[in-house]
């Protein structure tokens, strides 16, 4: 989507990765079961969709609010390699699914690491 409205945050790198990785698992969830609806696929959407959220939630406050909002996405994102490899173990998603569900999340959970360091030893 185009619009000619634009928030700072959308220009992080680990903002744009982030909403991707939402989308992945979005379309990943839709091969679930109907019976994991309110459950494994819930909270799969809900911890993938955070890390954007408390990325742009965090992106307006304080280096100390910023840094507590980066936390909240690294549980997310870790909570998010604990929903793929359930789907995993329920065979919902291949093992080759699970392996680049962990890459991405790897590389995501890099990024907000580097970036709360960044922002703690930044020069006052």
């Amino acid at each position: 989507m185009s619009s000619k409205y634009h928030f700072a945050f959308e220009k992080l790198d680990v903002y744009t990765k982030s909403i991707d990785f939402g989308e992945h698992v979005q379309v990943q969830i839709k091969q679930f079961p109907k019976e994991e609806l309110y459950a494994l696929s819930s909270q799969y959407r809900r911890a993938a969709d955070s890390i954007a959220l408390n990325i742009a939630e965090g992106y307006p406050g304080s280096d100390a609010q910023f840094i507590k909002h980066l936390n909240i996405a690294i549980y997310s994102a870790n909570e998010c390699v604990v929903c793929s490899t359930k789907a995993r173990l329920r065979l919902y998603i291949s093992d080759q699914e699970d392996e680049e569900n962990r890459m991405l999340i790897s590389e995501l959970t890099k990024m907000l690491s580097s970036f709360r360091k960044y922002i703690r030893n930044k020069t006052p």
